[in-house]
């Protein structure tokens, strides 16, 4: 694979894995919330903003594990310093925004 590609792999994989916490209901997309208040009546629970922020904390990891990989792939992996995990954050939330508008910003009908 060259650089290119990986690249864009890693693009493509940060803008799924930025907005995968607001599209759905479920924990990383697998694993069903269920309601404590009223046990038997099967109802989901909606996921709070807390519990979207933490997961989308997770999955930035998790994409940034297979930069890391990809690189280390095409030759030597560069050591980064904490501007490079910032800006990277930074952009991670910019990616999210578009899950971030159609979850809470826009009305439901």
């Amino acid at each position: 694979m060259d650089a290119t590609v990986s690249s864009w792999l890693v693009i493509a994989m940060g803008i799924l894995a930025a907005n995968l916490p607001f599209f759905n209901e479920k924990l990383f997309a697998a694993v069903p919330l269920k309601q404590h208040a009223a046990p038997g009546d099967g109802r989901s629970w909606r996921k709070p903003l807390a519990l979207r922020l933490l997961e989308m904390v997770i999955l930035y990891f998790i994409v940034g594990s297979l930069a890391f990989v990809l690189e280390g792939r095409l030759g030597n992996a560069f050591p980064q310093t904490w501007e490079f995990y910032a800006i990277t954050g930074c952009l991670f939330l910019v990616l999210a925004f578009p899950g971030f508008v159609a979850r809470y910003l826009r009305k439901q009908r």
